[in-house]
């Protein structure tokens, strides 16, 4: 519903909007990165240090480097213009933590799975959340250094997704590479969303 100024010569003020997006993904993919990499905030982080009760629970072959863990969320804020802002919500990446992904997935206008091809199958928990509930997402092919890069046209075909679903290869410690990533999300997610992916900054 638009509101006309109440007053002759006034201009209208255009309502405040967040637009919610998720950051999802396997266990030690880049999520906290991706989210510390681009919030123009300090992002809010609920890491904790891997402890002995995780032993034979979390799956940490691939990154047995990883010494913390995601145990709620991460978050960040990116301002896009004057009263449009998009707020970045990191899941859990372990199964133990999956009942709060409802919550955070409720109203979010999409999500970016982040997936490294060294361990492709941790993302298919996430890509399977999303499908099943309708929820727009793209997959970031986070480019570990050492990892191979794979195009992305056969990282669709291994995780069986349909050709109209972006995958996009990314770096998530660096800026650009990650406003690439949550452009093509809103544009894929939003009809019309060029027009406000086109202000990221």
């Amino acid at each position: 519903m638009d509101y006309a100024a109440s007053e002759p010569g006034t201009t209208a003020v255009a309502p405040a909007l967040a637009i919610k997006i998720l950051i999802a993904g396997g266990f030690g993919v880049g999520k906290t990165t991706m989210v510390g990499t681009i919030s123009e905030i300090r992002p809010l982080h609920t890491e904790e240090l891997l402890s002995e009760r995780g032993v034979g629970v979390d799956d940490t072959s691939g990154v047995e480097a990883k010494i913390t863990t995601t145990v709620a969320l991460d978050f960040g804020r990116i301002t896009i213009r004057e009263g449009l802002w998009l707020y970045l919500f990191g899941t859990p990446g372990q199964d133990r933590f999956w009942f709060m992904w409802d919550e955070l997935a409720l109203g979010a206008l999409g999500a970016v799975v982040l997936a490294d091809t060294r361990r492709l199958q941790d993302c298919f928990p996430a890509v399977d959340y999303f499908e099943q509930r309708g929820i727009p997402f793209v997959v970031g092919v986070n480019c570990f250094d050492g990892a191979r890069r794979y195009d992305p046209a056969k990282v669709r075909r291994a995780l069986g997704l349909a050709g109209t679903i972006p995958v996009v290869l990314c770096d998530v410690r660096e800026r650009v590479s990650v406003k690439e990533v949550l452009t093509t999300l809103v544009r894929y997610a939003v009809e019309g969303g060029q027009a406000v992916s086109s202000h990221l900054a």
